[in-house]
């Protein structure tokens, strides 16, 4: 499906002018009818199967429609009637007609080089479709290619009259009235910090002051004189789903770009120099004209991502802050300080089996330093910061969708109940005929089976399918769901394998590799997970939309809700398993020197360095989420819609202008049919919702996610407008009130978020260990000593046979008593290697931490939830002003029909009584006529 462009009357019969000739036909034809008086408002398209033996696309189509007047001899007279006036119709002005015996022919197949069976019934199946149009009130010209039919369609003005009252839509009408605003001091602020952003908005002129507003209402075929006479037209076309699509911008504007674009000129232009710009990239969007272009529903994708733009900024602050502060503070460090003093002499146990050595705690300098960077105690307060930041952007978007529902005249707009979609009704139709077939007699007549094949049409509304009958449905969905969560842990899994092995192996080669062991298997490992996270998104995209399909939902909005979630719950597991098991796992299921847990008997389970798994987390994060903004988002974006756009160039175009020798210029639908066809906004949203994961789930590990977010969504916000203006084709317009499900989907990882930062500051950062040593353990209430407390104490010699180092003096002394990290008892003790007292200490106030960070968190969300109105007390005012002004109109509007009845009565009683006057005295006249010549009479006589 395709639409036209879209030009404004006025520009359009300029640019006719300014073209010459040829163009101008060109033009004109590509924008109107034949007639050049009735506009394309929407262009329908199918792919046509080229005939044999070199025949042209207009005689195979001459032959399509002489098989449908043969195939209308089978369906009646009536029928029959109408497809041959349609046939003649089609044939006007000096075309020859082939004799009924051939068309007879045709359809029978005596006639070679015709249409398949297959696209004879297409072509069928397209003639009844047509015809509904046509029922429909809609005009409609074909204008067919060698591979392409296109299908043009004109709405007449009383069909979106018909349709605009059927959707209630509100039109403003004449009456206008001035919102006042208050003279309060935060609105003398509000109003200061307007003047201040001023530049940053578009430059769109606005036809009437901002403080003016028509006064709208649900429009009606009996009150069309009261929408405004030179918008009506315009909004009509451009609000229902029949609306008119646009024009591209490659060579569609000749002439020089105005200073002050208008909002007259070309809407798409203007989209693209204000909106579909890179070099305006700091200003404003046009919401409003991105509403009128593309619909309330598109629309409001990007006021949404707008806002969420925005409400980064003071989180990327914030995020820099922290970072900062890390920086400054690392040198002051106690801990850091400990770990990389010269004088430190702590030898620590092998990091695996054999060939790895003993290794001094000095050598993690690099590592502890690094880790104080992004875990410090500014990571606490950021990570209540975020949660309080997450609740006020819902807050925020609440109010922001409530204004634009009442500039976009939606505050009144209710889901209409959509129809069932085709499937589920080809199911329901299935499920009727063979309840049918089973309840009918083994004998039955040539009748009575005819009319239990046409009984399940009539019964489809009352059948309706149930849980029974999408059983295997829902079971093979939770099978195929839990089997792709399982191939995401089994990759993993295969990537914590590569990380064991790979550790083993470059520990057995130089002692210059050996020094960069960590960094390179930590580096290497995430961006194995990102290309399989890439690769596995596609995968789980086309799984979720196969088990969609087998569910028949019965509407296309209950189709997209299910693929939504489908989607959301396998790229969600997909993005964040191997985080989560950085974060919450590596380095607790490990055991201790001598008693290590093994996989497979062989693959020892890896630790955490010496500064814990954040650093190791925050490396995962950084490369999966950079990599997925840059590759996914942004180079899949660009480079694969123009990829495809080439391919369905070459295939639809190439060899038709070779054969047919049409070396002319397309029309404006021909090359918008190579554009890339609008897939949903499912792909955008998601995109936005795993990054608002990235910036929300893990932030106490990686403060500096929201500042990459904002510089990411900076670009994607102008690459998305660039896609949709110039290299989709323009999607049907849709009205929407809201964001549907992704506000709930938003909301729920916005609480998930707050009990992942909770266990992160817990359990993966030092933060509660450091707290528990410094309030109980610390002899003078410092840090000094931290480093020594963490660590445990192994006696070599206590090794599994076989797993001991292959290079004991590898530090040039022999080793007796190595340090790993654990609160266990020394070697010497009653209970050697025994978990000591410390350890439940230190679970027992992580464990109270999260409880606490929970909920006073969350407690704090819902305090900002209830503090913060949803709907703006100045839109609840002139809605309230609205209402009122409505009910005058109407009362004034009622009085003045009142007023015209009684003085046209009135004018009718004077008028009655000044004829009955007349006619008494012209009898009375005549009487008394009558009454003198009979007196002559008697006289004479």
């Amino acid at each position: 499906m395709l639409t036209p462009p879209c030009v404004s009357p006025c520009v359009y019969y300029q640019l006719l002018r300014a073209l010459n000739p040829e163009e101008n036909v060109h033009c004109w034809h590509g924008l109107y009818f034949q007639d050049g008086q009735r506009r394309v408002d929407y262009v329908l398209t199918y792919t046509m199967k080229k005939p044999g033996g070199g025949r042209s696309s207009r005689q195979s189509m001459h032959l399509l429609a002489e098989n449908a007047v043969a195939r209308s001899l089978r369906r009646g007279p009536h029928s029959r009637g109408e497809h041959v006036q349609h046939h003649q119709a089609q044939n006007t002005g000096g075309s020859s007609h082939l004799p009924s015996s051939a068309a007879a022919d045709v359809e029978l197949g005596c006639v070679g080089e015709t249409f398949s069976v297959h696209e004879d019934h297409k072509a069928f199946r397209r003639e009844e479709f047509e015809g509904k149009l046509r029922e429909m009130g809609l005009e409609l010209e074909k204008d067919e290619d060698v591979s392409v039919g296109f299908v043009k369609i004109h709405a007449p003005w009383n069909v979106l009259c018909r349709e605009a009252e059927f959707m209630k839509l509100k039109m403003p009408t004449k009456k206008v009235y001035e919102m006042k605003h208050s003279s309060g001091v935060m609105d003398k602020i509000s109003s200061l910090v307007s003047k201040a952003l001023e530049p940053l908005h578009p430059h769109v002129e606005e036809h009437q002051p901002k403080n003016i507003k028509h006064l709208s209402h649900t429009f009606s075929r009996e009150k069309q004189h009261l929408p405004k006479t030179d918008n009506r037209k315009m909004k009509s076309t451009q609000l229902l789903m029949t609306n008119m699509t646009g024009e591209r911008l490659k060579g569609i504007m000749k002439y020089k770009k105005p200073k002050q674009l208008q909002l007259n000129c070309c809407l798409p232009q203007l989209l693209y120099e204000e909106w579909a710009n890179y070099s305006v990239f700091y200003k404003y969007q046009p919401i409003g004209l991105v509403r009128k272009y593309f619909g309330e529903k598109i629309g409001l994708y990007f006021a949404w991502l707008g806002l969420y733009t925005q409400m980064l900024i003071p989180a990327s602050l914030v995020g820099v802050i922290v970072f900062l502060y890390g920086c400054a503070t690392v040198d002051d460090n106690i801990p850091s300080m400990e770990i990389c003093h010269p004088r430190n002499n702590i030898t620590m146990c092998p990091l695996c089996d054999r060939v790895c050595s003993y290794w001094k705690l000095s050598s993690a300098c690099g590592t502890a330093r690094a880790s104080h960077l992004f875990d410090n105690p500014a990571t606490v307060f950021f990570s209540i910061f975020m949660a309080l930041w997450a609740a006020m952007f819902m807050e925020h978007w609440k109010r922001r969708q409530m204004r634009l529902n009442y500039e976009w005249d939606l505050t009144g707009f209710e889901d209409e109940e959509d129809h069932p979609r085709a499937e589920y009704e080809f199911r329901v139709m299935q499920k009727s005929m063979n309840k049918d077939q089973k309840s009918q007699h083994k004998v039955i007549k040539k009748s009575a089976l005819l009319m239990s094949i046409y009984s399940p049409l009539c019964n489809i509304e009352m059948e309706k399918l149930t849980c029974q009958d999408r059983l295997p449905a829902y079971t093979t969905n939770l099978v195929m769901m839990l089997l792709m969560i399982g191939v995401t842990f089994a990759i993993v899994f295969g990537v914590i394998l590569y990380r064991i092995s790979t550790k083993a192996a470059l520990h057995m080669s130089s002692k210059i590799t050996r020094n960069n062991v960590q960094l390179t298997v930590k580096t290497t490992a995430a961006i194995i997970n990102l290309v399989v996270i890439l690769i596995l998104d596609e995968v789980y995209g086309a799984v979720a939309r196969w088990l969609t399909v087998l569910e028949v939902p019965k509407t296309d909005k209950s189709f997209e809700e299910r693929l939504i979630f489908k989607t959301f719950i396998l790229k969600f597991f997909n993005a964040f398993t191997p985080i989560i098991y950085i974060a919450f796992f590596r380095g607790r299921l490990v055991g201790r020197p001598g008693s290590y847990l093994y996989v497979f008997e062989s693959y020892r389970m890896e630790e955490c360095a010496h500064g814990g798994c954040l650093m190791e987390l925050c490396i995962q994060l950084s490369i999966t989420m950079l990599g997925k903004q840059l590759i996914q988002n942004n180079l899949f974006e660009i480079g694969v819609p123009k990829l495809k756009k080439l391919i369905r160039y070459i295939r639809s175009k190439q060899g038709a202008y070779k054969e047919e020798e049409r070396q002319k210029k397309l029309q404006r639908y021909e090359t918008d049919h190579f554009l890339e066809p609008f897939a949903g906004l499912t792909p955008e949203y998601m995109e936005m919702i795993i990054q608002f994961g990235f910036v929300t789930l893990f932030v106490a590990s990686f403060p500096l996610a929201p500042l990459f977010a904002l510089l990411n969504n900076i670009i994607e916000i102008r690459l998305d407008a660039k896609k949709f203006v110039t290299e989709l084709r323009r999607p049907v317009a849709a009205r929407a009130k809201d964001i549907g499900i992704w506000y709930n989907i938003l909301r729920g990882v916005a609480k998930v978020a707050v009990i992942i930062n909770a266990f992160v500051i817990s359990f993966t950062s030092d933060f509660i260990p450091r707290m528990v040593y410094q309030y109980m353990y610390s002899p003078d209430g410092s840090m000094h000593g931290f480093v020594n407390h963490t660590l445990s104490y192994f006696n070599v010699s206590h090794f599994q046979e076989g797993k001991e180092t292959m290079d004991p003096l590898y530090l040039g002394y022999r080793v007796e008593i190595c340090r790993y990290k654990d609160y266990r008892e020394p070697p010497w003790s009653a209970t050697p290697y025994e978990i000591s007292k410390e350890f439940w200490t230190v679970l027992a106030v992580r464990l109270a931490f999260v409880i606490v960070f929970q909920n006073v968190v969350m407690l704090m969300s819902d305090v900002v939830d209830w503090l913060i109105p949803d709907i703006p007390k100045d839109i609840s005012v002139q809605m309230h002003k609205e209402k009122i002004l409505l009910v005058d109109l109407f009362m004034k509007e009622e009085q003045g029909k009142v007023q015209i009845l009684e003085s046209k009565s009135f004018t009718g009683g004077k008028d009655n009584c000044s004829r009955s006057n007349n006619n008494n005295s012209t009898i009375a006249h005549q009487r008394s006529g009558l009454h003198a010549n009979s007196t002559n009479t008697s006289g004479s006589q």
